[in-house]
C-alpha cells in the first residue's frame, strides 16, 4: 500500500511540535510495509506540477492509496479536493484547534474565531479524522466537524534521545546552570504557561532554562515580547538549540503550566528521559497521566510553587517520579504508533 504522509510548509515547521510529531508517523511507518509519499505534486513542487499541467497536461498529483495530510493550508485543500475527485481515502490529522493556536503570536486570539469555522469545514471533508488525545476529539466534535474522529497519540522517539545525559555537563556549563534546573521545552508562547514560568522563577532560587526558539519581533505577543527581553536573573531563554538531548540532559525538574495542550510531545520526551514533570491542572493531561504516579498536576501558581519546593526538598521523590514516567513514555512508543497507523490505512482501504 502507498500513503501519503504530506506535510504542508514542511520547512516552516520543523522546529514545531506538528513538524516532530510528522516525523514520528514516518518513523513508525518505515518498520512496516507501508510505501511512504511525503509529496502529492508528481514534479515535488506544486507550482512546477501546475506548469507540468497546463503546458503538458501532465497529471499533477503523484499516485497513491492514501492521503493522509497534516496540516491546514492551500495544499492540503487540494490533496483533500483530488482525493474526492479520485476516490481516494483522506485522513486529516487535527495538529491544529482554535484552543491551541490562541496566546501563539500577536493578534492569535482576534484570528481564532474565523479559524475555528475553517477547521470545522477542512476537517469535516476527511473520512478520517486523527488526533492526538479524547480532549482534541472531544473539542472538534463540539465545532462540530462533520466526519468520525479517532484518537492516536503522537508518540515519542525513545531511540532519538538516547545519551542525553552525556550532554548534561555540556549542557548546563554552555548555559551557567547549576542545581536543581527547572526547565521547559519547545517555542516560547504565552499560551505555553511563559508568564507562570517566569513568575515563578522569581519566586525560587532555582536555575529556571527555557530551550527553544523564539521570536521578539512584531508578530511576537506582549508577553514573549516582555519575558524574553527581560528575563528574571536566574531564567534563560536560549533559543534554538542544535541538539535537543541537551536540554533533557541539562534539566532535572520540567516544568510545563500550559494553558492548552492537544497531547504535549516535550512532556512524554521529558517522561522517556525520566525526569520529574510538573504540569498544570488541563483535561489532556489528567488523560494521559497521573498525579503523584508519574507527575505532578498543579491548579494554579502556588500549587506549582509547592511542587517545586518538594521536589527540592526530595531528591527521592524525584527520582520515583521520573521512574514511573520511563513507563508511562514505552506506552507511546513508535511501534504502537505504526501498529496503529498501519490498521487505519487498511480499514480505509
Amino acid at each position: 500500500m502507498r500513503v501519503l504522509n504530506y506535510l504542508e510548509l514542511a520547512d516552516h515547521l520543523d522546529r514545531s511540535g506538528i513538524g516532530t510529531a510528522v516525523d514520528h508517523q514516518r518513523a513508525a511507518l518505515s518498520e512496516t510495509d507501508i510505501e511512504v509519499e511525503t509529496t502529492p505534486w508528481q514534479e515535488g513542487h506544486p507550482a512546477w506540477a501546475l506548469g507540468g499541467n497546463i503546458a503538458f497536461n501532465d497529471p499533477m498529483f503523484r499516485e497513491f492509496d492514501i492521503a493522509h495530510c497534516n496540516m491546514i493550508g492551500p495544499g492540503s485543500v487540494a490533496v483533500a479536493r483530488y482525493a474526492a475527485q479520485a476516490d481516494i481515502p483522506l485522513v486529516l490529522h487535527a495538529h491544529v484547534t482554535r484552543e491551541d493556536f490562541r496566546d501563539s503570536f500577536r493578534g492569535s486570539n482576534l484570528v481564532a474565531p474565523a479559524l475555528g469555522r475553517y477547521l470545522r469545514w477542512f476537517y469535516s471533508q476527511a473520512d478520517l479524522v486523527l488526533c492526538p488525545s479524547e480532549y482534541t476529539k472531544d473539542i472538534l466534535e463540539s465545532y462540530p466537524v462533520d466526519a468520525p474522529i479517532r484518537p492516536m497519540t503522537n508518540g515519542v522517539d525513545v531511540d532519538a534521545l538516547a545519551g542525553h545525559e552525556d550532554l548534561r555537563e555540556d549542557y548546563r556549563r554552555r548555559y551557567d546552570l547549576a542545581g536543581m534546573v527547572v526547565f521547559a521545552v519547545g517555542n516560547v508562547f504565552e499560551r505555553k504557561g511563559l508568564t507562570t514560568f517566569c513568575e515563578l522563577a522569581q519566586e525560587t532560587e532555582h536555575d529556571f532554562a527555557w530551550f527553544g526558539p523564539y521570536d521578539a519581533g512584531p508578530q511576537a505577543s506582549k508577553a514573549v515580547s516582555r519575558w524574553v527581553n527581560d528575563p528574571p536573573e536566574n531564567v534563560t531563554f536560549t533559543g534554538w538549540i542544535e541538539d535537543i538531548r541537551g536540554a533533557f540532559g541539562a534539566g532535572d525538574v520540567y516544568l510545563f503550566p500550559t494553558k492548552a495542550e492537544n497531547q504535549g510531545i516535550a512532556v512524554l520526551e521529558a517522561m522517556a528521559c525520566g525526569k520529574a514533570v510538573v504540569l498544570s491542572d488541563i483535561p489532556v493531561f489528567r488523560e494521559y497521566y497521573e498525579d503523584g504516579h508519574d507527575c505532578l498536576i498543579c491548579a494554579d501558581e502556588s500549587e506549582f510553587r509547592e511542587a517545586l519546593e518538594r521536589l527540592a526538598e526530595n531528591p527521592d521523590l524525584r527520582e520515583r517520579l521520573g521512574e514511573n514516567a520511563k513507563e508511562t513514555a514505552r506506552e507511546h512508543s513508535l511501534d504502537r504508533v505504526g501498529r496503529r497507523l498501519v490498521e487505519t490505512y487498511e480499514e480505509l482501504a
